[in-house]
């Protein structure tokens, strides 16, 4: 990937690198890369066509769809300069949720740069926080100060991350031959088949992952996944259009955005999912990547909520919403982070423009557990 001239600038107490021009990505998502219809046309089961049925039209937060190229990527080509940022922020204004967060609490824009798309955020051990980046195939790292350092390489267009109890890191691996690939404490590839095809066959793009106990990944699709701890893939769910999901802090609940809706998942003792059910009919906007506290609430990255332009709307774990973190942006993700987990992070993506945000906490994220 040709390099890009980058501007380092003072924000907010961090630094934040600003792109000055831009390239062409050298990692892309299977369905853009060269020989994506080749791999589909030896497919035992056909994915669905294109925008058509559950998985065509899937893609990752931020993303573009399945086959399409990055907006500005052509332009990119021919030595156009960087997209203009979106326009806003917009004005909003944070109201308490109790137990939850202070009204009056600000978000703090604390990294951007330019590109496609730090989805599926994870703490780091340390209090950093993680952010795989499809683009240049990296994982970045945020310190507790903002301060940036590549901790992982060659993701293969790496999107989402999940880390288990164990300290078992996976990212979703978007670009041709697409896999959910472990990258500690050694790097192989965990699961890239389902029955026997690539998991191109399923159609559309890798979209979240979520790592459990047992050593398996859940992960969406179109629809919803497990991949086992010998990554035998199978898949869950009816009716679905999915994007993000998360575990409950026990593990005995699979959280899953489905457009306007959450639906939940009871986990069996193997793994297995049963009992597939709404559990919260977002007010605004669609679901995109979800987070959950240590009481077990569930954050739902949306757009258009809480009167601004975007929000996270959080729900108890009986389903009843609590109320919308209003925000100055759309939002595709979002995770505690933070020494004491009692920061909220969260990406906001136009697919050209990625800007990280924090806010304060009362609530704090699972310990023992990266998200």
């Amino acid at each position: 990937m040709k390099s890009t001239l980058l501007l380092t600038v003072g924000l907010a107490g961090a630094t934040v690198l600003l792109a000055q021009a831009q390239t062409p990505p050298a990692n892309l998502q299977a369905p853009s890369a060269p020989g994506y219809a080749d791999v589909i046309a030896k497919c035992k089961t056909p994915p669905p066509a294109r925008g058509g049925g559950p998985g065509g039209g899937a893609r990752a937060g931020g993303a573009p769809a399945a086959g399409a190229a990055a907006p500005g990527a052509a332009a990119a080509g021919r030595g156009a300069a960087a997209p203009a940022a979106p326009a806003g922020p917009a004005e909003y204004t944070v109201t308490a949720i109790p137990d939850v967060i202070a009204a009056g609490q600000r978000w703090t824009l604390v990294y951007n740069t330019t590109g496609n798309n730090s989805d599926g955020i994870l703490a780091s051990g340390d209090g950093g926080l993680l952010l795989a980046q499809n683009d240049n195939g990296v994982v970045l790292k945020l310190d507790r100060n903002n301060q940036q350092s590549i901790a992982y390489r060659d993701t293969n267009t790496g999107g989402a991350l999940s880390m288990n109890a164990k300290g078992a890191l996976f990212v979703a691996s978007r670009g041709p031959n697409t896999a959910i690939t472990q990258l500690a404490p050694e790097r192989r590839v965990f699961a890239n088949r389902i029955n026997g095809d690539p998991l191109e066959c399923i159609g559309g793009v890798l979209n979240d992952i979520s790592a459990d106990s047992k050593g398996g990944v859940y992960f969406t699709m179109g629809g919803v996944f497990y991949a086992d701890p010998k990554g035998v893939v199978t898949r869950y769910g009816e009716n679905l259009s999915t994007n993000g999901l998360v575990l409950s802090p026990d593990e005995k609940i699979l959280y899953v955005t489905n457009q306007a809706v959450v639906v939940a998942f009871d986990v069996r003792a193997d793994g297995s999912l049963a009992t597939q059910r709404d559990f919260v009919k977002l007010p605004a906007g669609g679901g995109d990547g979800l987070a959950v506290d240590a009481a077990g609430r569930l954050y739902i990255t949306a757009g258009g909520g809480g009167g601004g332009v975007g929000g996270i709307f959080v729900a108890a774990p009986d389903g009843k919403l609590l109320g919308n973190i209003a925000a100055p942006r759309n939002f595709i993700t979002t995770a505690f982070a933070g020494p004491d987990k009692k920061t909220l992070y969260a990406v906001a993506n136009n697919r050209q423009i990625v800007e990280v945000y924090s806010i304060p906490m009362i609530a704090e994220g699972v310990k023992g557990r990266a998200k």
